[in-house]
């Protein structure tokens, strides 16, 4: 860090006890009592000149960081068994690399997270053409997504922990999507070491939407260790199959007998070869088998080299599970490290893909007088 970095910071704590957020059962009184704290700092300027900032919530065993360029998560720096703290986020050390071609590493993405079929929807009988961007489909809202804006950033003092809430006016036609869509992403660093993320949305025109974050996670820590090993257990009976495009066939299959029965813990590669994927690899969206959208454990990872341990609570429907296979070693990250292929996951929690399309699916379409509002909570621990 360079003296004006230095000069740049600015500190100030939140204080006071916090209220537990709930996930586990038995909450230590140690983590109930914890304090906790947030840092902004200056993360450099957009090529227009626009400056862009790093928040940094600490709760006294967990670090996260996240960057107004794009929502970004780019740093969570968690202990393992040991004690020892390691980065589990891939990315970048600095915002020169988030502003390059990269694979929405630690991104909110939106309008649409995930794909949508053709690049084309109709919706109160008017056609709408976006941009086609993964193949033959429109993939993570568009050219410059939300990943690619400068989001307005307002330190927030909460019950739940040291908190920061990022805020978009997306404009009606913004990426071809019909609109003004007016969307806030919280992140909170709890008491009981999570990071909560609350989005919501309201809009004057009738528009599809799922928000999702796209964080990269290697348990191992920042290395270049494969996720093969990770044990994975989904909370999900059923998915979504695709086609060769990876769009929804609209079925609703069960997993039992396939290689993406995930309902009992096993590590990734146990099975990774019996997916029919070209680059190998499990890119799927699970069904989550809460049935009434509260907060419920979708996931759960564990890596038995360190021991950390991944849990995500979620009140989205699905998950897309993605093990990191068209990473190919061309984009090079934090201590120089080139990502290869399944050099880390991602649990998007959202609802289904291509929604827009299958009238089965829950409804992925947000009406003026609504509210859209999800909750994902990633919560860390080791054993």
């Amino acid at each position: 860090m360079n003296g004006n970095t230095r000069s740049a910071w600015r500190a100030f704590v939140i204080a006071g006890g916090f209220c537990l957020w709930g996930l586990s059962s038995h909450p230590s009184p140690a983590a109930a009592a914890s304090s906790g704290s947030l840092t902004k700092m200056e993360f450099g300027k957009t090529p227009d000149g626009t400056p862009v900032d790093l928040y940094v919530l600490k709760n006294g065993q967990i670090t996260v960081k996240v960057t107004n360029y794009g929502g970004i998560i780019t740093e969570i720096s968690t202990p393992d068994r040991n004690g020892k703290l390691g980065d589990i986020a891939l990315g970048f050390e600095n915002l020169e690399g988030y502003l390059g071609k990269h694979p929405f590493f630690g991104a909110t993405v939106g309008r649409v997270a995930n794909r949508i079929a053709k690049g084309t929807f109709t919706l109160n009988g008017q056609d709408y053409k976006l941009a086609i961007n993964n193949g033959p489909n429109a993939l993570h809202g568009g050219l410059k997504g939300f990943d690619k804006k400068v989001w307005k950033a307002e330190e927030v003092k909460t019950d739940d922990g040291p908190s920061v809430r990022m805020s978009y006016r997306s404009a009606d036609g913004e990426e071809g999507y019909p609109g003004n869509l007016d969307v806030t992403v919280q992140f909170t660093v709890t008491a009981d070491n999570g990071l909560k993320i609350d989005y919501t949305a309201t809009t004057d025109r009738a528009t599809p939407i799922n928000l999702s974050n796209h964080s990269y996670f290697n348990l191992a820590g920042r290395s270049t260790e494969s996720i093969l090993d990770h044990d994975v257990q989904l909370i999900a009976d059923r998915y979504t199959p695709v086609d060769d495009t990876l769009i929804p066939t609209g079925e609703i299959a069960e997993v039992a007998g396939t290689p993406l029965d995930f309902r009992k813990a096993k590590p990734i590669g146990q099975d990774i070869k019996g997916i029919k994927a070209d680059p190998v690899g499990y890119d799927h969206n699970f069904v989550l088998n809460s049935r009434d959208r509260s907060l419920a454990l979708g996931a759960r990872v564990h890596d038995p080299k360190t021991g950390r341990i991944l849990e995500m609570f979620t009140t989205q429907p699905g998950v897309q599970f993605y093990t990191g296979n068209f990473l190919d070693g061309t984009v090079v990250g934090k201590d120089g490290i080139a990502y290869r292929q399944y050099a880390g996951f991602c649990l998007e929690s959202q609802h289904y893909p291509d929604s827009i399309h299958h009238p089965n699916f829950p409804s992925a379409v947000l009406e003026p007088g609504q509210a859209f509002r999800e909750t994902t909570v990633f919560k860390f621990s080791a054993k």
